[in-house]
């Protein structure tokens, strides 16, 4: 299960959150195994970011956690269709957006732990 967490420094319209959600959705099907129908998405508007300083910037930062991925196959094309998603739906410069990654080598859903080391 992918799990994103988003955060912009702007407000978001409830309009503009479901497009962000769906456009977001579709970037994490480009990594291999992954998709909307596994993904667990945080959005939240309106947060202190401050980019070199400056508060009143329009900025994104999202955080990307993958369980087991360790190829990060389909991150380039994820990095690439999620920045556009922030440029189309917010308006946020692509160079304002920035993408964290974190490899998941264990997960707990539904009562399971999974832990990629025991997966064939």
């Amino acid at each position: 299960m992918p799990f994103l967490i988003s955060k912009v420094n702007i407000p978001v319209t409830e309009q503009q959150e479901r497009k962000l959600k769906t456009l977001l959705g579709r970037a994490i099907a480009l990594v291999p195994g992954k998709s909307e129908d596994s993904l667990l998405l945080v959005l939240e508007d309106r947060c202190s970011i401050y980019l070199r300083g400056d508060g009143g910037t329009p900025a994104a930062y999202l955080s990307a956690a993958v369980f087991h991925n360790e190829s990060h196959g389909g991150y380039d094309e994820f990095t690439a269709a999620a920045t556009e998603a922030y440029r189309d739906v917010l308006g946020i410069d692509p160079e304002h957006v920035f993408l964290r990654f974190e490899d998941i080598s264990a997960w707990g859903v539904a009562g399971q732990y999974l832990d990629r080391r025991m997966l064939p």
